[in-house]
């Protein structure tokens, strides 16, 4: 019975690190920007240049799922804004406010065409999969080997970089999951309703096996995204630390 979730488990144990690490390091490097530029407004346009590409896709993928289920949009902007909370917001796109579903899937467009170019940058130019079954199969060796020769690959700090900034920025606002809430008791409903009419039985045999597999291919890539963010908070905390004894100014958290 464990063995026909653990995608499930597997989903969950990487997503929860993800949005950590994403978050600690999104910090680190507003923190390091800011000890160096002593301006907040500067940090902000800096840190926006920095994760472009990624709230570019963001954004677009909002718009172009909108478009998709025809859903009305007004206005689009990749600059930053401070808001009323404290929090940064990288960028928006305006839809119209329509049904549960519809506004679901808005939110969740950056999740999945962010996951989409990981996948692609993943196998294609970091060949991620190579590496992960010299991992799986215990080959140690080849392992280390493939990683010393993967710097040489034609544009791999490109896509490294391009790679980082969408993962990091792949993941739902807290505006794109207003709308998630009552999605998932709608679906927890007929979940319900399934099982009670004698279905349980049929969707554990015949539906629990395709979400397993897909979430734990979702799960592989959160992996590779968990794996970018620390390779790169590693330097960015390094860097804080070294700056803010150097000059003895400091951010608060």
């Amino acid at each position: 019975m464990l063995t026909s979730f653990a995608g499930v488990f597997w989903f969950i144990l990487t997503l929860l690190p993800l949005v950590f690490l994403q978050r600690l390091l999104h910090r680190e490097i507003q923190a390091v920007l800011l000890i160096i530029t002593r301006n907040a407004e500067l940090t902000i346009g800096l840190f926006s240049i920095l994760f472009l590409p990624g709230v570019a896709m963001h954004e677009l993928s909002h718009y172009l799922m909108a478009k998709l289920l025809r859903v009305r949009t007004g206005r689009f902007s990749l600059f930053p804004k401070s808001l009323p909370n404290g929090r940064l917001q990288m960028g928006y796109v305006e839809t119209e406010q329509t049904d549960v579903f519809r506004d679901s899937l808005i939110g969740l467009a950056p999740l999945i065409a962010g996951s989409v170019f990981v996948a692609y940058v993943g196998s294609d130019h970091l060949q991620l999969g190579t590496l992960w079954k010299f991992l799986q199969n215990g080959q140690l060796n080849l392992f280390y080997m493939a990683v010393g020769v993967l710097p040489t690959v034609n544009d791999f700090y490109l896509w490294l970089y391009l790679a980082f900034a969408v993962s990091s920025t792949m993941m739902p606002s807290e505006s794109d999951s207003h709308a998630w809430f009552p999605l998932g008791i709608w679906v927890a409903g007929l979940l319900g309703l399934a099982v009670f009419a004698g279905a349980g039985a049929w969707m554990l045999t015949n539906l629990t096996p395709l979400v397993n597999g897909f979430l734990s291919n979702v799960a592989e890539l959160f992996s590779a995204s968990v794996v970018l963010h620390i390779v790169f908070l590693i330097p960015a905390f390094v860097a804080h630390k070294i700056l803010s004894k150097v000059t003895g100014v400091d951010v608060k958290r």
